[in-house]
């Protein structure tokens, strides 16, 4: 076990989490809440549960509520439900507005969202290099605990350091446990402002990119499944997958990585 864990780069904890559940129905619900949303993220709960009712199945909004909470999804904007702040977390000023992106490693961002699953869900947060569109790393957790993002920057660390480091202002994000590693490493860090939807866009496109063309098709039925699920989409993702914005180069061309 210990083998094929380092084989994935993946964490041996994370091997054995079990998905978190809902009633069948609910997931089922979860599901088709998080295709509408992908395509109409500016649908809220109320209108998620009108075009989602049936003329014999009426869903009561109160449910879709609770649903997207559980999910992390807010109308307007694709975001975790991370954005809720902690009061006793410092927030930091965003430094990309106006800014040139021209090189690799110069801006990072991360994020989390919401993974269906055929019996539970689980949550997903990756690092991503600006520049390239390179996953530079990536966790599972069955929760919204922060540990899981602290392991993936740790992991990014690996590979490089970013001048600045990007996200929202969710409650993993403006940890100490979080913020103060990027100062110890010298890393300026920089934060979305409330509401704004196109912040963290590149991450955002990833998102929907990985649930269309991996996660929707397969439907992974365990936690392991997924894994290598998604070890394998980031690896087609960075190393095959051409890239219009980049003049149909790939991320690892562009950022200059390595398959490991």
């Amino acid at each position: 076990m210990r083998r094929q864990c380092e084989l994935l780069n993946l964490n041996r904890s994370s091997y054995y989490l079990t998905p978190a559940v809902e009633s069948v129905a609910n997931l089922a619900l979860m599901r088709s809440i998080d295709e509408l949303h992908l395509r109409r993220p500016f649908y809220g709960s109320r209108k998620l549960a009108q075009v989602l009712s049936g003329p014999r199945a009426p869903l009561n909004r109160k449910r879709v509520q609770r649903l997207m909470r559980v999910m992390g999804l807010e109308a307007i904007y694709q975001k975790p439900r991370t954005t809720r702040r902690d009061e006793n977390h410092r927030i930091y000023p965003y430094l990309l507005r106006n800014l040139a992106i021209e090189r690799p490693n110069q801006v990072w961002s991360a994020d989390i969202t919401y993974l269906p699953m055929p019996t539970g869900f689980m949550y997903l947060v990756a690092v991503l290099d600006w520049f390239s569109r390179y996953v530079l790393s990536w966790r599972l957790s069955n929760t919204l605990d922060g540990q899981f993002c602290v392991e993936a920057i740790e992991a990014a660390r690996e590979r490089a350091l970013p001048e600045i480091f990007n996200s929202d202002q969710g409650v993993q994000f403006t940890s100490r446990a979080l913020t103060s590693r990027w100062e110890s490493w010298g890393v300026a860090i920089s934060m979305d402002g409330r509401g704004r939807a196109l912040d963290n866009v590149f991450i955002e496109r990833l998102w929907r990119s990985l649930k269309y063309e991996s996660i929707y098709l397969h439907e992974f039925a365990t936690v392991p499944a997924l894994t290598q699920g998604l070890n394998d989409y980031f690896q087609f993702y960075c190393h095959e997958r051409p890239h219009q914005a980049l003049d149909y180069r790939t991320p690892a061309k562009v950022y200059g990585g390595r398959r490991k």
